[in-house]
């Protein structure tokens, strides 16, 4: 029986991997993340389905390829936590998640934004301790008149776009390919005019590594309003967040909302008493609750682990009977 053997799985998702195992594949589900220190765990393997932030670097890649694990699969849709030359230098199939139900990461990034801009958190915090004065931080502004700008208006910002429009915002989206679907929620500008005009930016951006790393830099925050809010739900590796942090110290950006980090690999999955690893982003941690973190919940909905689950078997499935699937990642 074909054995697969799935990292990162929570104890809440250990039905959706039984209840979707259509064909029957012997599971072995793993609730950490792989690391160096549990990569024995796949031995006896066929296969091992990853989600991000796992460990599949050459030196875990070269232990798979000893065991005769010829599948690394990921039930994401990034894919760089997948070392993809040692991959290619094993023979390894590589296969992902390419989509699964926008509305995940797009109802979080809204989400965010919206605590950001009506001062929720730090009313829901004054309450907690027992004060429920109406303070003049507490002051905002309407979303239904305000513009919120969508940077990378693919399924998830143009789904997020869409929730906007809906509550009455002027929407402006930047896409270099910008698409027709997208243009039914967002008025296509130029990236300086979406920063100058919006009151809230919200980034759906691939991360390409080598390429647009820290995009988010202090020009970019120097083009956006003083008392704007920015959201990001797509990876930590697009924005500087020194930049961000300083911006925030200047009084030249209003709040900060993410759901994604640098050093996930250290913070994400752990509880901490004291001071986060990274210095920086316990500084933006300390700025709460005009920055607000989430630890890369985005895609931890019922809908969206259901894709993320069926679309895998189904990656498995194909590779068995094709040898190849419809979401392999290239190799080269």
């Amino acid at each position: 029986m074909f054995k697969i053997t799935a990292y990162g799985v929570r104890s809440n998702e250990v039905s959706y991997f039984n209840d979707l195992n259509k064909n029957q594949y012997e599971l072995n589900l793993i609730s950490d993340l792989l690391t160096h220190e549990n990569v024995e765990t796949a031995k006896g393997s066929d296969a091992v389905l990853l989600r991000a932030n796992c460990v599949a670097d050459a030196t875990n890649l070269a232990k798979f390829n000893e065991w005769g694990i010829k599948y690394v699969f990921t039930r994401t849709v990034g894919f760089n936590h997948i070392d993809l030359k040692a991959a290619a230098s094993y023979n390894m199939k590589v296969a992902r998640v390419p989509a699964y139900s926008p509305y995940a990461v797009a109802e979080l990034a809204m989400t965010l934004g919206m605590m950001s801009l009506r001062h929720t958190t730090l009313a829901t915090s004054h309450a907690e301790e027992g004060d429920f004065t109406v303070a003049p931080a507490l002051f905002s502004r309407e979303v239904h008149s305000s513009t919120v700008g969508i940077i990378g208006t693919g399924k998830i910002g143009a789904t997020e776009a869409s929730l906007y429009k809906g509550m009455g915002a002027k929407v402006l989206g930047y896409d270099p390919y910008p698409s027709d679907f997208a243009r039914q929620f967002v008025t296509f500008v130029d990236l300086d005019e979406l920063l100058a005009q919006s009151d809230i930016v919200s980034i759906h951006v691939p991360y390409f590594p080598g390429q647009n790393e820290n995009m988010v830099d202090e020009d970019f925050l120097k083009k956006m309003k003083n008392d704007a809010v920015l959201v990001n739900t797509a990876r930590g590796e697009l924005v500087d967040h020194a930049a961000v942090l300083q911006a925030l110290q200047t009084d030249t950006l209003g709040s900060f909302a993410t759901d994604v980090l640098p050093d996930e690999k250290i913070i994400f999955g752990h509880q901490f008493s004291g001071k986060l690893p990274n210095e920086i982003v316990e500084s933006l941690r300390e700025l709460y609750p005009r920055v607000l973190m989430t630890p890369h919940m985005g895609s931890y909905t019922k809908p969206a682990l259901t894709d993320m689950i069926a679309v895998s078997y189904q990656n498995f499935e194909q590779v068995l009977a094709n040898g190849h699937t419809d979401n392999d990642v290239k190799l080269d």
